[in-house]
């Protein structure tokens, strides 16, 4: 599974690209207002730390502004990928932008027939938004599992980016059905790592090396 990071905080992205935890990065307007700068600004300095797709979000409500908003985000650097919305003018936009050679996220997806037109548009990347499923009672992981098994069927290459991740649950979860990738924030991916009883393993074995009295260095 590839890890791309839901955010456009250039520090975190620098921290765990160190640790080879950053196959690519997805930003969105929130986003970019969160990091308090320019769009292309960050999104061109998190293009030079990140080799994979980083995805930068159009803001137009028609395929045509899309299209041209998408374009001009892709004069920033080779790996970015446009992010349109799942509308009809966003489906317009995805087969025109990848038939142009670009990658193409198609985002705010919330149900099975939305992925398949996706898939269908050509998008490079389908972001099927787990949490906010399961905000309103809905299980995101069914919607990761019906595309997947759509997917397969029929050999699309759209890749699943499960995204609105929320907790390290939800990637193991993503993982197991067979997400392409997970996006989550930075804090997620950290908290992967923790678990309680390596903590009290290791109290445990600290007490004891305590005892001993020897040092290491």
């Amino acid at each position: 599974m590839k890890f791309f990071v839901d955010t456009a905080d250039v520090a975190a992205i620098r921290e765990l690209a160190a640790l080879g935890m950053v196959d690519g990065v997805t930003t969105n307007p929130s986003l970019i207002a969160k990091s308090g700068r320019d769009i292309k600004e960050v999104t061109a300095e998190i293009c030079e730390i990140v080799d994979g797709p980083v995805s930068a979000e159009t803001v137009a409500l028609d395929a045509e502004g899309m299209i041209a908003e998408g374009r001009e985000l892709a004069k920033i650097a080779d790996n970015i990928a446009i992010k349109v919305p799942l509308t009809w003018e966003g489906l317009k936009a995805c087969r025109a932008l990848t038939g142009e050679g670009y990658m193409v996220n198609v985002t705010l997806c919330f149900s099975a027939n939305q992925a398949i037109l996706a898939a269908k548009a050509g998008a490079t990347f389908v972001s099927p938004f787990i949490g906010r499923l399961d905000d309103i009672n809905l299980e995101g992981m069914d919607l990761i599992a019906d595309i997947r098994k759509i997917y397969d069927n029929y050999d699309f290459s759209t890749q699943i980016l499960a995204a609105s991740v929320r907790q390290p649950n939800h990637v193991s979860q993503a993982a197991l059905i067979g997400a392409d990738i997970v996006t989550a924030p930075p804090e997620v991916i950290k908290k992967m790592a923790q678990h309680p009883l390596t903590d009290k393993g290791l109290a445990a074995f600290l007490a004891d090396w305590e005892k001993t009295g020897q040092k290491i260095l």
